[in-house]
Parts: C-alpha cells; sequence; structure tokens
C-alpha cells in the first residue's frame, strides 16, 4: 500500500456496562471527542442503557451521538471481533462484575467480551475500570486473572491529594488517567509534583 503521508486517527474502543458509574464512560468520549484524533467505537450492554438512563438521564441517540461508531453487543460479526481490526485499544467504564467474569474467563459471549478478548490476545492495552464494594473472592481472582493476561484493572478511585472541588473534578481527573495510559495523545492528567522539603516526617 503506497502512504498518503496522512496521518490516520488512534482508534479507541469504548464499552459501558450496567455497573454504576456511567459518567465514567460518557466524560471518556467527551474527552476524547474534545481531543480530537481518536476514532472511538462504542459498546454498551443491556445494563449499560438502563444505567444510563437512570444516573444520567441519557437515551440511546445522546451517547451514540458521543461516538464515532456504535455497534451492538450482539454483532459479533463486527470488526471489532478480529484482531486484523487495528486499534490502540479498549476501556471498558464502567465495568460490571459479569463483564469481568466474561473477561476473566474468556468466554466472549457478546461482542464487549469478545472485543476484549481480541485486545488481550493481540497484546493491545485493556483497562477495566470495575465498580463494585465490596469484592467477594470471585470478584478478585477474576481480577487477578485479567491482569495475569496483560489486562489493566483500573477502579475509579478519586484522588484526593488533588483537592478536587466537585464530583465533576473527580471525574475529569480519572478520565485523564486513563487516556494517558494508553499513550494516544500527550499527558492530560494532572502530574503530582510532590509535598516538597517541608513534608518530610520521622518514622514513629
Amino acid at each position: 500500500m503506497v502512504s498518503t503521508g496522512v496521518l490516520q486517527p488512534a482508534r479507541l474502543v469504548v464499552a459501558i456496562t450496567g455497573a454504576t458509574g456511567a459518567i465514567y464512560g460518557v466524560r471518556l468520549l467527551q474527552r476524547l471527542r474534545a481531543m480530537g484524533g481518536v476514532e472511538t467505537h462504542l459498546m454498551v450492554s443491556s445494563a449499560g442503557w438502563l444505567t444510563l438512563r437512570h444516573e444520567l438521564g441519557l437515551e440511546r441517540t445522546d451517547v451514540q451521538a458521543l461516538a464515532d461508531a456504535y455497534h451492538s453487543v450482539r454483532e459479533v460479526g463486527a470488526n471489532l471481533a478480529s484482531g486484523s481490526f487495528a486499534t490502540a485499544g479498549m476501556v471498558v467504564a464502567p465495568c460490571s462484575m459479569k463483564t469481568l467474569a466474561s473477561v476473566a474467563h474468556g468466554l466472549s459471549d457478546n461482542l464487549i467480551a469478545r472485543a476484549a478478548d481480541v485486545t488481550l490476545k493481540e497484546r493491545r492495552r485493556l483497562v477495566l475500570m470495575v465498580r463494585e464494594t465490596p469484592f467477594n473472592l470471585a470478584h478478585l481472582r477474576n481480577m487477578t486473572a485479567v491482569t495475569e493476561m496483560g489486562g489493566i484493572v483500573y477502579p475509579p478511585l478519586p484522588a484526593f491529594y488533588n483537592h478536587p472541588a466537585s464530583l465533576d473534578a473527580m471525574v475529569d481527573d480519572t478520565v485523564a488517567r486513563v487516556i494517558d495510559l494508553f499513550g494516544i495523545a500527550p499527558p492530560v492528567s494532572t502530574s503530582w509534583n510532590g509535598l516538597g522539603k517541608d513534608a518530610d516526617v520521622q518514622d514513629r
């Protein structure tokens, strides 16, 4: 193939499942669109649509419009189901324990789980923003399995050391750190510069 000299946008797969925290997936799509240069491919589970409506009051058309392409989770023949469709990786935001289990056991029982399986087998970056508390042993073992396969388990925990002024600031900081994991743009998260020399303490 002859190169045209035109840089193609990075592709990032985003899935929203039924766990609480739908705002993370929505804010991720919004941030990526504002950045530009990233082609987003979205999937939403059936429970994910319920959570989007309950937590954010959003309908399907509202969310689908945030992505460059939308794929039904039943569309097992979609381009995302093949490793030949090159992407920078995949984020599940939020990630339910059902989806975590499907990924951990390689079930590929819908397009979200299949796309995650493809991401792992192609050695691309997979980030699961798991939302559950407390964890039971099955959850912990599934997170260990995904980590051993090369995935990143990323519970969206707020960074209070940045002194966030609002819930939106907490969400934005977490989403920025997730984007930075993919290296598809210059760093967008706030860098920690330390507390300074005055923070030295003696062990007691």
